[in-house]
């Protein structure tokens, strides 16, 4: 009798310690944990990197789409992106076998992401001590092995498809030539850094057709007559300036996101790095999965549709810029109005029109109000590193429009820029949230994921 009841003890302690332990590697890694710290640490390589706004954005568009399409084979009624951005052919599917979506998707953006940032050894550093947290979680072998080939196929898969954007092209094109004429943009002060990226409208876009496909209202004409609306334009921007509160000037160094300002101390210059516009949003996008509880298949779905919509969003804004070529402020008004007059914000090193951080913060509020709601309030804490205080929000488009209106206030953009930027940008998140199809229709989406790791 006795053996017996120790018989039934092992079995009842077999049915439910072991699959407890079993599971237990799964509740540690199967998260979207993972998922947002190697997209923050890619971020990190690229502000040490000082990777440009629109660079840093191609850069997010192909890590975070590899990333989703690791994770969503695991995941009923998701639907790949292959076929719906320009040229994406259908990506491997993963071996028979079981395999973590977590592991999976960190090996595909970390792959990615080494191969398109300068800084190749610290996301490799990043990544060994990433895979040890995986295999301390007492994830078994086969696990751990057929996730990290999967997401190296989806890595080689996109790389590949990335490296026909026209991107190594533009590389060896005609520098930006300076003209004399007055009304086209010059390089500005402290550092006079030359233009960034003038072909940029010649990469290779995601969802919209064409660069030029949301080309903006015509920027107003120049002129240096005191009556004409460019020089009341203009007036406007040095007024700004001169009578700035306290408020306006917090909210302009909130949103700078110059990933280099030069700085100039008597005779001694050095550069400060900070996260891109961009990289901003990115940020935001953490925060606002990790409010809301997002799963790691959401979270991913998220990352992607934003990483797309922004990369495209300055493909259409660099379109512009280079087409109207329009001079900023600080250059007409140190030359008509004002020669001391500083902005309170470096002015960036490009064309003026239209305003790069109005088109991209307006997609992005409608990105992600789509994903979180119209109504979604948030304290953005992600400029704490860069010693700023965190901000609340009532929702994504108040932040949007405060990020368009800070560039007014820095003195480094014109009225019409911003909100001719903000129909811009909000025309393309629509037209991209409209098109971009992540699930499919009339299907329930399953938190848990499918049978691959049961």
């Amino acid at each position: 009798m006795r053996s017996a009841i120790i018989i039934l003890f092992a079995i009842v302690l077999t049915l439910t310690v072991l699959p407890a332990q079993a599971r237990s590697w799964k509740e540690k890694s199967e998260n979207a944990d993972y998922l947002h710290r190697s997209i923050k640490e890619l971020t990190d390589v690229m502000v040490h990197d000082i990777y440009s706004p629109p660079v840093a954005c191609r850069t997010y568009a192909y890590v975070c789409i590899a990333a989703y399409e690791a994770i969503i084979p695991q995941h009923a009624g998701y639907l790949t992106f292959a076929g719906q951005l320009h040229q994406l052919k259908p990506v491997p599917k993963p071996a028979s076998g079981r395999y973590s979506a977590s592991l999976a998707a960190v090996q595909a953006i970390l792959a990615v992401g080494k191969a398109l940032v300068v800084s190749e050894d610290q996301v490799e550093r990043f990544k060994v001590k990433l895979l040890q947290e995986f295999k301390d979680n007492g994830m078994p072998d086969e696990v751990f092995v057929n996730s990290i080939a999967y997401g190296q196929k989806v890595a080689d898969h996109i790389l590949a498809w990335a490296s026909q954007d026209n991107y190594k092209q533009t590389r060896t094109f005609a520098k930006y030539a300076v003209a004399d004429d007055p009304a086209t943009w010059k390089p500005t002060p402290p550092a006079y850094i030359k233009a960034i990226e003038p072909h940029w409208n010649k990469i290779r876009t995601f969802v919209i057709d064409s660069a030029a496909q949301f080309k903006p209202l015509r920027p107003t004409p120049f002129s240096s007559n005191k009556k004409s609306k460019f020089y009341q334009e203009a007036i406007a921007v040095r007024e700004m300036g001169v009578r700035l509160t306290n408020e306006q000037n917090e909210i302009a160094n909130f949103w700078d996101c110059n990933p280099f300002k030069m700085n100039v101390r008597g005779h001694v210059m050095f550069a400060t790095k900070k996260i891109s516009p961009g990289g901003h949003w990115i940020n935001i996008t953490r925060l606002a999965c990790k409010k809301a509880n997002a799963d790691l298949v959401k979270s991913s779905e998220v990352y992607a549709t934003l990483a797309v919509t922004l990369a495209d969003c300055f493909v259409s804004c660099w379109d512009e810029k280079y087409r109207s070529r329009v001079v900023r402020p600080e250059t007409f008004i140190n030359q008509y109005i004002d020669a001391q007059w500083l902005p309170l914000l470096q002015t960036p090193p490009f064309p003026e029109y239209t305003s790069g951080h109005s088109v991209v913060s307006a997609a992005a509020s409608v990105v992600l109000s789509k994903h979180f709601g119209e109504k979604f309030s948030y304290t953005d804490s992600t400029e704490f590193e860069f010693g700023l205080p965190a901000r609340n929000f009532t929702s994504f488009q108040n932040a949007a429009e405060e990020a368009a209106i800070s560039r007014f206030y820095g003195g480094i953009h014109y009225m019409p820029s911003i909100t001719n930027g903000l129909i811009e940008g909000r025309e393309i998140g629509l037209y991209v949230t409209r098109k971009l199809r992540n699930r499919k229709e009339g299907e329930v989406i399953l938190k848990k994921p499918a049978a691959a790791l049961e």
